[in-house]
Protein backbone atom coordinates (compact mmCIF):
# COMPACT_ATOMS: atom_id res chain seq x y z
CA UNK A 1 0.00 0.00 0.00
CA UNK A 2 3.09 2.29 0.50
CA UNK A 3 4.36 1.73 -2.87
CA UNK A 4 0.59 3.06 -4.41
CA UNK A 5 1.16 5.72 -2.47
CA UNK A 6 4.31 6.40 -4.10
CA UNK A 7 2.76 5.75 -7.35
CA UNK A 8 0.13 8.18 -6.74
CA UNK A 9 2.17 10.53 -6.01
CA UNK A 10 4.60 10.62 -8.94
CA UNK A 11 1.70 10.64 -10.89
CA UNK A 12 1.03 13.50 -9.49
CA UNK A 13 3.98 15.57 -9.61
CA UNK A 14 4.39 13.94 -13.63
CA UNK A 15 0.61 15.67 -14.54
CA UNK A 16 1.51 18.66 -12.73
CA UNK A 17 5.34 18.92 -14.55
CA UNK A 18 3.14 18.06 -18.16
CA UNK A 19 0.29 20.64 -17.08
CA UNK A 20 3.26 23.07 -16.82
CA UNK A 21 4.14 22.54 -20.16
CA UNK A 22 0.50 22.90 -21.59
CA UNK A 23 0.05 26.42 -19.86
CA UNK A 24 3.29 27.57 -21.18
CA UNK A 25 2.13 26.53 -24.72
CA UNK A 26 -1.40 28.25 -23.99
CA UNK A 27 0.73 31.42 -22.46
CA UNK A 28 2.88 31.86 -25.82
CA UNK A 29 -0.32 30.94 -28.59
CA UNK A 30 0.75 34.84 -29.35
CA UNK A 31 4.01 35.12 -29.01
CA UNK A 32 6.06 35.32 -32.80
CA UNK A 33 8.10 32.21 -33.92
CA UNK A 34 7.24 29.87 -30.77
CA UNK A 35 7.58 26.50 -30.96
CA UNK A 36 4.82 24.34 -28.90
CA UNK A 37 6.33 21.78 -26.71
CA UNK A 38 5.47 17.96 -25.93
CA UNK A 39 5.36 16.11 -22.71
CA UNK A 40 5.41 12.52 -22.61
CA UNK A 41 5.84 9.66 -19.44
CA UNK A 42 7.51 7.14 -18.95
CA UNK A 43 7.62 4.19 -16.52
CA UNK A 44 9.62 4.91 -13.01
CA UNK A 45 11.83 2.19 -11.54
CA UNK A 46 10.82 -1.47 -10.66
CA UNK A 47 11.28 -3.97 -7.59
CA UNK A 48 11.83 -7.32 -9.34
CA UNK A 49 10.14 -9.74 -6.85
CA UNK A 50 10.81 -12.93 -8.72
CA UNK A 51 13.10 -13.28 -11.53
CA UNK A 52 12.77 -14.81 -14.78
CA UNK A 53 14.63 -18.08 -14.86
CA UNK A 54 14.88 -20.18 -18.04
CA UNK A 55 13.46 -23.56 -18.67
CA UNK A 56 15.01 -26.55 -18.25
CA UNK A 57 14.09 -29.78 -21.35
CA UNK A 58 15.90 -32.44 -19.82
CA UNK A 59 14.46 -35.10 -17.95
CA UNK A 60 12.96 -34.15 -14.44
CA UNK A 61 13.84 -30.38 -15.81
CA UNK A 62 11.08 -27.80 -15.00
CA UNK A 63 9.77 -24.62 -17.42
CA UNK A 64 10.71 -21.27 -17.75
CA UNK A 65 9.02 -18.21 -15.32
CA UNK A 66 8.57 -15.12 -15.65
CA UNK A 67 9.41 -11.90 -13.59
CA UNK A 68 7.37 -10.38 -11.47
CA UNK A 69 7.93 -7.02 -10.74
CA UNK A 70 6.21 -3.70 -9.47
CA UNK A 71 6.00 -0.44 -10.95
CA UNK A 72 6.92 2.79 -8.79
CA UNK A 73 4.53 4.96 -11.11
CA UNK A 74 5.72 7.34 -13.78
CA UNK A 75 8.39 10.12 -14.60
CA UNK A 76 8.79 12.58 -17.15
CA UNK A 77 10.25 10.71 -20.32
CA UNK A 78 10.51 14.25 -22.47
CA UNK A 79 9.75 17.13 -23.54
CA UNK A 80 10.37 18.01 -27.21
CA UNK A 81 9.49 20.86 -29.30
CA UNK A 82 7.69 20.59 -32.25
CA UNK A 83 9.70 22.33 -34.99
CA UNK A 84 6.92 23.05 -38.07
CA UNK A 85 6.28 26.19 -38.99
CA UNK A 86 4.01 28.65 -37.71
CA UNK A 87 1.11 30.68 -40.13
CA UNK A 88 1.82 34.18 -41.44
CA UNK A 89 0.87 37.75 -40.20
CA UNK A 90 1.77 40.46 -42.04
CA UNK A 91 3.76 43.17 -41.08
CA UNK A 92 3.73 46.90 -41.89
CA UNK A 93 8.18 46.94 -41.84
CA UNK A 94 9.80 45.74 -44.95
CA UNK A 95 12.30 44.70 -42.68
CA UNK A 96 10.39 42.13 -40.67
CA UNK A 97 10.71 38.64 -42.61
CA UNK A 98 10.26 35.47 -41.76
CA UNK A 99 11.46 31.60 -42.99
CA UNK A 100 9.19 29.30 -44.58
CA UNK A 101 11.29 26.70 -44.56
CA UNK A 102 13.38 25.06 -41.58
CA UNK A 103 16.47 27.14 -41.23
CA UNK A 104 17.06 29.86 -38.23
CA UNK A 105 18.37 33.43 -39.06
CA UNK A 106 22.00 33.63 -36.99
CA UNK A 107 21.89 36.41 -34.26
CA UNK A 108 24.27 37.62 -31.22
CA UNK A 109 26.53 40.19 -30.13
CA UNK A 110 29.07 41.53 -32.49
CA UNK A 111 32.09 39.40 -33.27
CA UNK A 112 34.43 41.14 -35.45
CA UNK A 113 36.00 38.30 -36.92
CA UNK A 114 34.96 36.88 -40.06
CA UNK A 115 33.63 33.47 -39.42
CA UNK A 116 34.18 30.99 -41.71
CA UNK A 117 30.88 29.07 -42.90
CA UNK A 118 32.29 27.41 -45.95
CA UNK A 119 33.83 24.83 -43.89
CA UNK A 120 33.31 25.68 -40.04
CA UNK A 121 30.89 25.08 -37.62
CA UNK A 122 28.66 27.72 -35.62
CA UNK A 123 28.39 25.68 -32.31
CA UNK A 124 31.88 27.08 -31.18
CA UNK A 125 30.71 30.73 -32.45
CA UNK A 126 28.35 31.89 -29.32
CA UNK A 127 25.91 33.24 -31.61
CA UNK A 128 22.24 32.13 -31.23
CA UNK A 129 19.40 31.14 -33.75
CA UNK A 130 16.30 32.75 -34.03
CA UNK A 131 13.25 32.23 -36.02
CA UNK A 132 12.01 35.94 -35.45
CA UNK A 133 13.03 38.29 -38.24
CA UNK A 134 11.82 42.13 -36.42
CA UNK A 135 15.08 43.77 -38.09
CA UNK A 136 15.49 47.57 -37.92
CA UNK A 137 18.89 49.06 -38.59
CA UNK A 138 20.33 50.92 -35.56
CA UNK A 139 22.24 54.10 -35.12
CA UNK A 140 25.68 52.79 -36.54
CA UNK A 141 23.96 51.26 -39.81
CA UNK A 142 24.19 47.70 -38.69
CA UNK A 143 21.27 45.13 -39.03
CA UNK A 144 19.53 44.12 -36.14
CA UNK A 145 17.18 42.41 -33.89
CA UNK A 146 14.60 43.53 -31.49
CA UNK A 147 16.63 42.58 -28.67
CA UNK A 148 19.34 44.70 -29.99
CA UNK A 149 21.62 41.63 -31.67
CA UNK A 150 23.39 41.20 -34.66
CA UNK A 151 21.79 40.19 -37.50
CA UNK A 152 24.66 38.15 -39.28
CA UNK A 153 25.11 37.51 -43.04
CA UNK A 154 27.47 38.04 -45.98
CA UNK A 155 28.60 41.46 -46.58
CA UNK A 156 28.29 43.21 -49.80
CA UNK A 157 31.30 43.91 -51.12
CA UNK A 158 31.81 45.77 -54.15
CA UNK A 159 29.04 47.45 -56.36
CA UNK A 160 28.82 47.67 -59.79
CA UNK A 161 28.21 50.87 -61.60
CA UNK A 162 24.45 49.53 -62.14
CA UNK A 163 24.32 49.70 -58.45
CA UNK A 164 22.82 46.70 -58.24
CA UNK A 165 25.51 44.24 -58.44
CA UNK A 166 27.31 42.70 -55.28
CA UNK A 167 29.96 40.27 -54.54
CA UNK A 168 29.29 38.33 -51.48
CA UNK A 169 32.31 36.27 -49.26
CA UNK A 170 32.51 33.16 -47.90
CA UNK A 171 32.37 34.43 -44.33
CA UNK A 172 29.82 35.47 -42.42
CA UNK A 173 29.49 38.61 -39.88
CA UNK A 174 27.12 41.48 -38.65
CA UNK A 175 25.79 43.10 -41.83
CA UNK A 176 25.95 47.09 -41.93
CA UNK A 177 25.89 49.26 -44.46
CA UNK A 178 28.82 49.20 -46.52
CA UNK A 179 31.11 52.14 -47.72
CA UNK A 180 30.35 53.76 -51.29
CA UNK A 181 33.10 51.84 -53.58
CA UNK A 182 31.66 51.83 -56.81
CA UNK A 183 33.61 49.22 -59.23
CA UNK A 184 34.23 52.12 -62.25
CA UNK A 185 35.09 54.69 -60.29
CA UNK A 186 33.31 57.33 -58.37
CA UNK A 187 31.32 59.69 -60.93
CA UNK A 188 29.37 61.64 -57.53
CA UNK A 189 31.75 61.56 -54.66
CA UNK A 190 29.79 59.89 -52.26
CA UNK A 191 32.21 58.17 -49.33
CA UNK A 192 28.57 56.58 -47.92
CA UNK A 193 25.23 55.67 -48.24
CA UNK A 194 22.30 57.65 -47.30
CA UNK A 195 19.54 55.17 -47.29
CA UNK A 196 15.72 56.03 -47.46
CA UNK A 197 14.04 52.52 -48.09
CA UNK A 198 15.15 49.11 -47.24
CA UNK A 199 13.81 45.26 -49.01
CA UNK A 200 14.79 41.94 -48.33
CA UNK A 201 14.58 39.43 -51.47
CA UNK A 202 13.50 35.85 -50.92
CA UNK A 203 17.20 34.79 -51.08
CA UNK A 204 17.64 36.78 -48.11
CA UNK A 205 19.56 39.81 -50.28
CA UNK A 206 19.48 43.52 -48.02
CA UNK A 207 19.00 46.14 -50.86
CA UNK A 208 18.53 49.95 -50.20
CA UNK A 209 17.98 52.88 -51.98
CA UNK A 210 20.24 55.75 -51.49
CA UNK A 211 19.07 59.29 -50.74
CA UNK A 212 21.05 61.15 -52.96
CA UNK A 213 21.88 59.04 -55.88
CA UNK A 214 17.97 56.88 -56.36
CA UNK A 215 20.08 53.69 -56.77
CA UNK A 216 19.24 50.31 -55.57
CA UNK A 217 22.33 48.91 -53.87
CA UNK A 218 23.09 45.45 -52.70
CA UNK A 219 24.03 45.74 -49.16
CA UNK A 220 24.30 42.22 -47.86
CA UNK A 221 22.91 38.94 -47.67
CA UNK A 222 21.20 37.60 -44.44
CA UNK A 223 22.83 34.14 -43.68
CA UNK A 224 19.88 31.07 -42.71
CA UNK A 225 21.38 27.86 -40.05
CA UNK A 226 21.12 24.33 -41.04
CA UNK A 227 20.52 22.34 -37.70
CA UNK A 228 20.94 18.35 -38.72
CA UNK A 229 19.34 17.81 -35.32
CA UNK A 230 16.54 20.71 -34.11
CA UNK A 231 15.45 19.40 -30.88
CA UNK A 232 19.38 19.14 -30.00
CA UNK A 233 18.74 23.79 -29.42
CA UNK A 234 18.21 24.97 -26.10
CA UNK A 235 15.91 27.69 -25.75
CA UNK A 236 16.83 30.82 -23.63
CA UNK A 237 15.46 33.72 -22.82
CA UNK A 238 13.24 35.78 -25.75
CA UNK A 239 12.82 33.64 -28.46
CA UNK A 240 16.47 32.78 -29.09
CA UNK A 241 18.30 29.28 -28.97
CA UNK A 242 21.62 28.08 -27.94
CA UNK A 243 23.45 25.25 -29.83
CA UNK A 244 23.45 21.74 -27.12
CA UNK A 245 25.57 19.26 -27.43
CA UNK A 246 23.02 16.89 -29.37
CA UNK A 247 22.29 19.53 -32.33
CA UNK A 248 24.81 17.54 -34.30
CA UNK A 249 26.26 20.07 -37.20
CA UNK A 250 25.02 23.74 -37.67
CA UNK A 251 26.29 25.32 -40.58
CA UNK A 252 25.41 28.80 -41.98
CA UNK A 253 24.31 28.39 -45.57
CA UNK A 254 24.14 31.78 -47.64
CA UNK A 255 22.63 30.14 -51.02
CA UNK A 256 18.80 30.29 -49.24
CA UNK A 257 16.31 27.98 -50.16
CA UNK A 258 15.03 24.46 -50.95
CA UNK A 259 14.90 22.72 -46.96
CA UNK A 260 15.84 25.91 -45.16
CA UNK A 261 13.43 28.05 -47.00
CA UNK A 262 12.80 31.32 -48.60
CA UNK A 263 12.62 34.21 -46.84
CA UNK A 264 9.01 36.03 -47.03
CA UNK A 265 9.77 40.23 -46.69
CA UNK A 266 7.03 42.02 -44.81
CA UNK A 267 5.42 38.94 -42.78
CA UNK A 268 6.52 37.40 -39.08
CA UNK A 269 6.14 33.87 -38.16
CA UNK A 270 3.25 32.92 -35.52
CA UNK A 271 3.18 29.86 -33.11
CA UNK A 272 2.28 26.74 -33.96
CA UNK A 273 0.46 26.29 -30.89
CA UNK A 274 -2.87 24.62 -31.56
CA UNK A 275 -5.33 25.54 -29.13
CA UNK A 276 -7.76 22.97 -29.47
CA UNK A 277 -5.01 19.91 -28.84
CA UNK A 278 -3.84 22.63 -26.17
CA UNK A 279 -7.16 22.11 -24.41
CA UNK A 280 -7.77 18.50 -25.06
CA UNK A 281 -4.11 17.58 -23.79
CA UNK A 282 -6.00 19.71 -20.85
CA UNK A 283 -8.60 17.88 -20.00
CA UNK A 284 -6.95 14.12 -20.14
CA UNK A 285 -4.23 15.81 -17.84
CA UNK A 286 -6.02 17.00 -14.96
CA UNK A 287 -8.53 13.29 -15.34
CA UNK A 288 -4.98 11.73 -15.02
CA UNK A 289 -4.08 13.86 -11.65
CA UNK A 290 -7.59 13.56 -10.20
CA UNK A 291 -7.20 9.85 -10.59
CA UNK A 292 -3.37 9.73 -9.11
CA UNK A 293 -5.08 11.90 -6.12
CA UNK A 294 -7.84 9.25 -5.92
CA UNK A 295 -5.05 6.18 -6.05
CA UNK A 296 -3.73 8.21 -2.74
CA UNK A 297 -6.96 8.74 -1.16
CA UNK A 298 -8.06 5.04 -1.54
CA UNK A 299 -4.31 4.06 -0.20
CA UNK A 300 -5.47 5.82 3.08
CA UNK A 301 -8.17 4.08 3.35
CA UNK A 302 -6.84 1.13 3.40
CA UNK A 303 -4.01 2.01 5.70
CA UNK A 304 -6.86 2.94 8.11
CA UNK A 305 -9.00 0.12 7.90
CA UNK A 306 -5.48 -1.66 8.38
CA UNK A 307 -5.07 0.05 11.89
CA UNK A 308 -8.11 -0.17 12.73
CA UNK A 309 -8.16 -3.85 13.19
CA UNK A 310 -7.32 -3.74 16.62
CA UNK A 311 -10.72 -2.70 17.68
Amino acid sequence: MVKSMFSGVSGLRSHQQKMDVIANNISNVNTWGYKAATYSFKDAVYQTINASTGGDGETGGMGGTNASQLGYGTATGSVTTSFTSGAMATSDSPLDCMIDGTGFFIVGPMNSAQIDISTGDLSASGLYLSRVGIFSTDNNGYLVDSSGYYVYGAQSGTVGSSGTEGELADTISPICIPDYVPADGDPVGKTSYDIQSYSISADGTLLGVDKDTNRTIVIGQIALAAVENPNGLEKTSGYYYSIGDNAGDVTGNLTNGGALGRIKSGYLEQANVDLAKEFSEMITTQRGFQANSKIITVSDEMLEQLVNMKR
